[in-house]
């Protein structure tokens, strides 16, 4: 709290300029003093005197002119402190005053003090809500500047996407006409393809009646061929007859897992393969005939370390020429027999029961053309 207090105080100023004028004539005095016996010391002497007389009148002269000059400075002095003491004097009435206002100020300084302290708290209430202010707009102008470099790069992938549609617009306008040349080609050739075609059908037709005509041939023997099978091998349930085939279980022929005959399977093919020598010298020379011997398995997987083959595939196969293997030595022709190996994907039967998958382990025959 600023608290001020002026001490009241005498006045000495006039009793100090009465003092330095005192102070003033006996400098003066002094001063004559001196001059005066420095003067009479010079003009007697001798020697001396003549020029001293003239020293000391010329001296006289300027101590003359400095005491007028003195006199003046004096008055001008005692102007100079009148002057100031007036000048004190305002200012001493001044003080008094200023130190009545002070007196009056005193009182409200406190209210001013607690009225600057509120300023002070709301200024800095101010202050923390700028703060808050500049942060939130230094957040949107960050997040403008990502916007704005964001807004750059779609812009330059736009142009991007752009110049490569055009470029492919170029690309396909350039394949369109390469199209259109090779579609007016196309359409050139297969008028002349259509011509082709027609001479094609002629001869296809053509050969397809002969084809029809020897397999009508061919299927006049298929009813005897498969009857004398039957008769040769009498009713026994493992040979069967479907459509144009003759299916013979491979059981009677293979045991589980082997691609080797068994003893009751060589008879059997020995009957077969009679059969097959008395067809040969039934059916024409001009009929190109062929007995296909088709190896078929179950599904069960082989196990894996077997010796000699590594799938059904292979073991139906296996099983396919062996079969035509022991037709050859009964004395069938080798260039009548055609052995293939379907393994386990053409069953006759789909369930995973014995029986059904008995009936999928088979050799199939059948009598066709080449």
């Amino acid at each position: 709290m600023l608290n001020i207090r002026f001490r009241e105080k005498t006045n000495t100023w006039p009793a100090f300029v009465d003092l330095f004028s005192n102070l003033v004539i006996i400098l003066i005095f002094l001063l004559i003093v001196f001059v005066f016996l420095w003067t009479t010391t010079s003009v007697f002497n001798k020697d001396t005197g003549a020029k001293t007389v003239a020293d000391l009148r010329r001296t006289n002269e300027e101590q003359a002119q400095k005491i007028v000059q003195m006199t003046a400075d004096e008055e001008e002095a005692k102007r100079l402190l009148v002057l100031a003491r007036t000048e004190l004097e305002n200012l001493s009435a001044n003080n008094d005053a200023l130190a009545t206002e002070l007196e009056q100020v005193d009182v409200s300084v406190e209210e001013l003090v607690a009225e600057y302290e509120a300023q002070v708290a709301e200024l800095q209430s101010q202050g923390a809500d700028l703060q808050a202010q500049v942060a939130n707009l230094t957040t949107q102008l960050n997040q403008a500047t990502l916007d704005k470099q964001r807004t750059a790069e779609l812009e330059q992938e736009r142009r991007a996407l752009q110049e490569q549609m055009a470029a492919q617009r170029a690309s396909l306008a350039e394949q369109l006409n390469k199209l259109q040349a090779a579609l007016d080609a196309a359409e050139e050739e297969s008028h002349q393809k259509d011509i082709q075609y027609v001479e094609m059908s002629t001869r296809l037709n053509k050969a397809l009646a002969d084809k029809v005509a020897e397999l009508n041939d061919v299927a006049q023997y298929q009813s005897a061929f498969y009857k004398a099978i039957k008769d040769a091998l009498g009713d026994d349930n493992f040979i069967t007859t479907e459509g144009d085939r003759f299916i013979v279980s491979s059981d009677i022929l293979f045991s589980s897992g082997s691609y080797t005959l068994s003893p009751e399977g060589k008879n059997q093919l020995r009957l077969i393969a009679n059969v097959i020598k008395d067809l040969e010298n039934k059916i024409p020379t001009n009929i190109d005939w062929i007995i296909r011997v088709d190896g078929h398995t179950d599904r069960k997987q082989v196990m894996r370390g077997t010796r000699g083959y590594s799938n059904n595939m292979e073991l139906s196969l296996l099983r396919a020429n062996a079969v035509v293997d022991e037709l050859a030595r009964d004395g069938v022709s080798r260039r009548r027999l055609v052995p293939s190996g379907f393994g386990d994907l053409h069953p006759v039967a789909l369930g995973t029961d014995a029986s059904s998958l008995q009936q999928n382990r088979r050799i199939e025959l059948q009598l066709t053309n080449r």
